[in-house]
């Protein structure tokens, strides 16, 4: 239940970070209200989350997942371009999150 809750907190991280520009410094109130319930929505979850998942594997997991969609949702939604460095630093990330996920022992 408690990956359950880090999903979610990935989830409404993504979301909010989304909404962060578009609410173009929280001039906008649509956006800036989806990016202040999105995040509390998601550190509510983590808090869930990391009484049972150790806190180092929950946040790498996390920012790991959250850097690789957010990533997508800059290129596809807002075209921002992403070079060779950029698009290698992200596939490492992935790589960490795989790895972490697969063969750490500490995340139990």
């Amino acid at each position: 239940m408690h990956w359950f809750y880090l999903a979610g907190a990935i989830g409404f991280e993504i979301v909010a970070t989304s909404a962060l520009k578009a609410a173009a410094g929280f001039t906008r109130p649509l956006p800036s209200f989806v990016v202040i319930l999105g995040y509390v929505a998601a550190f509510y979850c983590l808090s869930v989350a990391l009484r049972v998942i150790p806190m180092g594997i929950a946040y790498a997991i996390w920012s790991g997942i959250g850097i690789v969609v957010i990533s997508l949702v800059g290129s596809l939604v807002y075209r921002q371009r992403l070079d060779g460095a950029a698009l290698l630093g992200i596939a490492l990330i992935l790589a960490g999150t795989v790895v972490i996920n697969l063969f750490s022992g500490a995340r139990h």
